[in-house]
């Protein structure tokens, strides 16, 4: 086997003792000359010098090398992984590559490994699965584990109930902290693996407050939960992701619990699940904003240039709508062929001027920083920044121009044109994007091809038009 994706070089076959220090540079990126050692090993079958390599690195290293490495050398890899590592890992992947590698592993073996997650960790890994195969690894898992995961499926996707953990401390409100604690002592191998607070709840399990385990520790064992505890912020169970990680940020919360329909406790979100929706939710504004797909690293040129064919159509559609603008003057332009030189200019500085107003659009409409309330004040804010900016650059154009071609009304047309598309650029920036989003529609996805759209229309036909009133 080999990876053509990785520059060979005959590794040492010596590999250093501290290989925790020496498998990751100092960006916490995987060092070629250890990725090196594990193609080595793969291709000698040494299966004590990869487990060895392995247990060097984290799950999410593990990940990463998973991610870096051909179809084949996976496959190598998988047995060596054992269940309780390989739980954590496949939480780690890429959807793609997990995809890829859960076919490759037994349902006995998976899930005993999704027995080791927790419950919104484990849905999620079975969520890529089909049905039959689904159906089969939950069949081997334990009643328990498998009912919890069963709930968990069975809310939509990208909600609080989907990315929740349904094992939460719950304790009622006239319990001490001394029996709190001695519960958790207790009862440990049914707690959750990672928990930040003990939710206290009523008699009807609607939590009414949170105890922080930091206050249990430094409170007195003699005092009740409802005297340590804090106001909570409770989550719907159908609330949107999006949402959810919003309320985190906003009120920097570490842990939140999860309620239902009737306000019933029914699990908890922590903050490393909150991380990892931010990142998800980053990436795909980012891919949006593009108009493209993550196709997955191991994707073909033609799977990619499939996921990408939409848009450009689109943008084809409308760069010739800017075309037929352009073919309205054709005959100003044969009189005079400066227009053709100079007004590209004029519809690329408009799409830079958008693209920026646009970017910025988006996200503050993402962080809720732009909304009804001040919507007013942002859209008067870009305009005049479209303003300011188009009148430094139109004198600065109109000085370009006149040395150039030394057509002093010239000089005037282009730098009319620029003030008059920066400002359509910063109009459209912003509106496009709160239009969008008050209908209901992602603005991340939709308002790139219409924003530049505007600023290439407009730009091509003011530029033209004043040209053609002015010069000719």
């Amino acid at each position: 086997m080999s990876d053509p994706r990785i520059d060979r070089t005959p590794p040492d076959q010596s590999v250093p003792e501290n290989l925790e220090d020496l498998a990751l540079r100092d960006d916490y990126a995987l060092n070629p000359a250890y990725v090196e050692w594990v193609i080595d090993a793969a291709d000698r079958d040494d299966t004590e010098r990869l487990r060895e390599l392995l247990d060097a690195l984290h799950p999410a290293d593990v990940a990463d090398l998973m991610g870096v490495l051909s179809a084949d050398y996976r496959e190598a890899l998988l047995p060596v992984i054992n269940p309780a590592e390989l739980a954590d890992i496949l939480s780690e992947l890429d959807t793609s590559i997990r995809e890829e590698m859960l076919e490759d592993v037994s349902s006995d073996i998976l899930a005993r490994a999704l027995g080791e997650l927790d419950s919104d960790d484990a849905a999620d890994v079975l969520d890529d699965l089909d049905e039959d195969r689904r159906g089969a690894v939950l069949a081997a898992m334990s009643d328990v584990d498998r009912a919890a995961i069963e709930t968990s499926l069975g809310y939509k996707d990208e909600t609080a109930g989907r990315i929740m953990q349904r094992e939460v401390m719950a304790a009622p409100q006239f319990w001490t902290v001394g029996q709190t604690l001695d519960h958790v002592r207790s009862a440990a191998d049914d707690m959750p693996d990672l928990f930040f607070d003990v939710y206290v709840v009523d008699p009807s399990y609607h939590p009414v407050g949170a105890a922080p385990l930091s206050a249990l520790l430094k409170a007195r064992l003699d005092a009740t939960l409802d005297q340590v505890m804090e106001p909570v912020t409770d989550i719907g169970v159908e609330m949107d992701q999006e949402e959810v990680a919003y309320i985190f940020q906003k009120y920097h919360l570490i842990s939140a619990p999860v309620t239902d329909e009737s306000g019933r406790l029914v699990g908890q979100i922590t903050v490393d699940d909150i991380v990892h929706v931010i990142g998800e939710e980053s990436e795909e504004d980012i891919l949006a904003l593009a108009g493209v797909s993550d196709a997955g690293r191991d994707a073909t040129a033609l799977e990619v240039a499939r996921s990408r064919f939409g848009w450009l159509a689109i943008n084809i559609l409308t760069a010739l709508l800017a075309s037929s603008v352009i073919a309205l003057f054709q005959g100003e332009i044969v009189k005079l062929v400066s227009l053709a030189v100079l007004m590209p200019i004029v519809a690329s500085m408009g799409g830079n001027a958008g693209t920026q107003t646009l970017a910025v659009a988006v996200r503050s409409l993402a962080t809720r920083e732009l909304n009804a309330v001040n919507a007013t004040r942002i859209i008067a804010r870009e305009v005049m920044v479209g303003g300011m900016n188009g009148i430094v650059f139109a004198l600065i154009m109109a000085g370009v121009a006149y040395v150039w071609f030394h057509q002093p009304m010239l000089s005037l047309v282009i730098g009319l044109a620029m003030v008059v598309n920066l400002l359509a650029a910063a109009m459209a920036g912003i509106l496009v994007p709160l239009t969008l989003n008050r209908l209901g529609y992602d603005p991340a996805v939709s308002s790139s091809v219409f924003v530049t759209t505007v600023t290439d229309v407009v730009g091509f036909f003011t530029f033209l038009g004043l040209a053609a009133l002015i010069l000719l």
